[in-house]
């Protein structure tokens, strides 16, 4: 049986027959002054210039898709989806997975696939009882697709830009994941697995 059967079975036969599961993926992306430079369209022969900043402030987004429903939630700190965190730690981790459970449709149990990182990992993690986490194998970030959500938005919103103040990084981040949200297509698209969907 490999991780892809295992794993979610497991989760599968300590909940109550018939109950539905709705299998999520999970990740951060950092995003800052310090910006990358992606592709871009010129007249073959020419350079394109992109700008480019030194400076380091940043913010993450805490983002988690459901591929089979089209169903994104991004963690936020007060209230509504739409918001970025400051930093990455067990409190904002939580506050993630309290997102993810109130976008869970009733009576259905979510297994969220997740790297490995240190505040995904903790035992003060707290964890909603209509979730339940499993951690994808070390050094495969093919495994998550929510890698390929970032891409996505890096390419068409988030790159080749100078943020003027972290406020401007927050308000590009919501505006780029509210634009993503708009389209559930491309996150059914980027975002399935056939292992996972296979559970």
């Amino acid at each position: 049986m490999s991780f892809s059967d295992a794993a979610p079975a497991k989760v599968r036969a300590t909940l109550p027959k018939r109950t539905s599961i709705e299998i999520w993926f999970q990740d951060e992306a950092r995003v800052g002054q310090k910006n990358k430079i992606t592709r871009r369209w010129a007249q073959r022969g020419t350079r394109p210039s992109a700008p480019k900043d030194q400076r380091t402030k940043s913010a993450y987004i805490f983002g988690a898709i459901c591929p089979e429903h089209g169903k994104p939630v991004l963690s936020k700190v007060e209230g509504g989806a739409g918001l970025v965190l400051p930093f990455c730690n067990t409190e904002t981790m939580s506050l993630h997975l309290t997102e993810i459970s109130l976008m869970v449709a009733p009576g259905a149990h979510a297994v969220v696939l997740m790297d490995q990182a240190g505040w995904h990992t903790t035992g003060k993690l707290i964890v909603p009882d209509n979730l339940s986490i499993i951690a994808l194998p070390a050094k495969c970030p093919e495994l998550n697709p929510v890698e390929n959500i970032w891409q996505f938005m890096r390419d068409n919103w988030l790159s080749n830009r100078v943020f003027t103040s972290y406020d401007n990084i927050i308000d590009h981040c919501c505006d780029a994941w509210n634009k993503l949200v708009d389209q559930p297509w491309h996150i059914m698209t980027i975002g399935r697995r056939k292992w996972a969907r296979g559970s």
